[in-house]
């Protein structure tokens, strides 16, 4: 698959009037997060955005969130940091339940809420773009996903790509990474990022650091769920024995983000197609190389040989480590502040807002070539403004 680079935007670009927006963020992490809790960062840096371009901003949100704007509390407490592990879906019920309530309070409702984004569609008197933030190549998905209200927004081209009968919008995550920490002297140590599950690939990065002669520092988070629990216990906790591993707990983003300036690579072997990647823009953004499996969406952030390598196996992610030491770390940084920036994200949503409300979006008034439409998946291929980014970016 070519990478894909969905560019920078003029943050000049804006809709005709200023909009009354709701938010909708998941039960389970308050926003922004105290540490994990990639939805939730975007929910936020979006929030923050729509704010400041003189829009009228509700969040549906747990109690303990702190975000700007005006709050509907959903829940008292998110629920992952008190402990919570059972079924949620209640808890997602409660939450469409306010925002129905007051539908008609808005021109438009953003919803975060996964699956249940569909029904809230379905029910809501008013226009909802619905953001997937998970996997969506399961048989439930499919059953959920046929006859779909319009809206639906993709945050990669990998994820849509099970549905190619879905009319998605494909609008990249982005964050504001202009605060990154940045140094061109490292350490030789690699770190790894992310939570302690099979999937996540941490006893591969384990593996991949031995080969290489590298110590591997990991922040990760344990989760709450029944087999999150079981897996650390069995598996995840004893491989931290290893004395090549330091393990540095749940770190807040101010701390993971040091941990990645200071290192000589990002790791992310994991087996799961990842539906976009927060961890590698946050890695770049430091101007931190990643090495990672080719899943999912990390093709469409990660330019090979550029950003960082693809290694099929442990094995050949240490191989590829030889290569990060020729990157440039400064060009990294300065791609990915532009290419997966919050203020190109809300471009992107403006005008996605403005479509749903048959509504003119304007652009600014001095001469620039045409913006790259927002692109739709086709079965078994990419838009041709995708393919055009994916040979600019090359």
């Amino acid at each position: 698959m070519s990478t894909i680079n969905p560019g920078p935007r003029p943050a000049s670009r804006r809709t005709a009037r200023a909009l009354r927006i709701a938010q909708v963020a998941p039960p389970l992490e308050r926003v922004p997060p105290v540490a994990y809790g990639g939805t939730e960062r975007v929910v936020h840096e979006l929030t923050v955005e729509l704010l400041q371009r003189g829009h009228d901003v509700t969040l549906f949100a747990s109690g303990d969130s702190n975000a700007p704007g005006k709050h509907v509390v959903t829940v008292p407490e998110a629920l992952r940091p008190i402990g919570f592990g059972g079924d949620s879906s209640p808890y997602f019920t409660v939450t469409m339940l306010e925002v129905l309530r007051r539908a008609e309070d808005f021109d438009v409702i953003h919803s975060h809420l996964e699956l249940h984004s569909v029904l809230l569609g379905r029910a809501s008197p008013t226009p909802v773009v619905s953001t997937f933030h998970g996997r969506l190549d399961s048989a439930i998905a499919r059953q959920a996903l046929v006859d779909p209200p319009p809206g639906l927004v993709a945050i990669s081209q990998s994820q849509a790509r099970p549905h190619p009968e879905v009319p998605w919008t494909i609008i990249y995550n982005g964050l504001n990474l202009t605060g990154s920490p940045f140094r061109q002297r490292r350490s030789n140590d690699l770190c790894f990022v992310g939570r302690f599950s099979l999937e996540k690939g941490l006893i591969e990065a384990i593996q991949t650091a031995k080969i290489a002669g590298r110590k591997l520092r990991v922040a990760a988070k344990i989760g709450t769920m029944p087999d999150e629990k079981a897996w650390y216990e069995q598996v995840g906790k004893p491989a931290l024995n290893d004395p090549n591993v330091e393990y540095l707990g749940e770190l807040n983003t101010t701390e993971r983000d040091q941990l990645m300036a200071d290192s000589y690579a990002t790791l992310m072997p994991g087996s799961w197609p990842e539906p976009f990647g927060l961890v590698a823009i946050e890695s770049l953004a430091c101007g931190t190389p990643v090495i990672a499996r080719r899943v999912g969406a990390l093709p469409e952030i990660i330019r090979e040989g550029v950003d960082g390598f693809f290694g099929d196996d442990p094995k050949g992610m240490a191989f590829q480590l030889e290569g990060v030491a020729e990157l440039d770390r400064l060009h990294i940084r300065e791609s990915v502040l532009q290419r997966f920036s919050a203020s190109r994200m809300a471009d992107d949503y403006e005008r996605l807002y403005a479509s749903q409300l048959g509504e003119q979006f304007l652009e600014p008034p001095e001469a620039e070539p045409p913006p790259r439409r927002l692109h739709s998946v086709g079965p078994g291929r990419l838009s041709a403004d995708a393919q055009e980014a994916g040979r600019r970016s090359g």
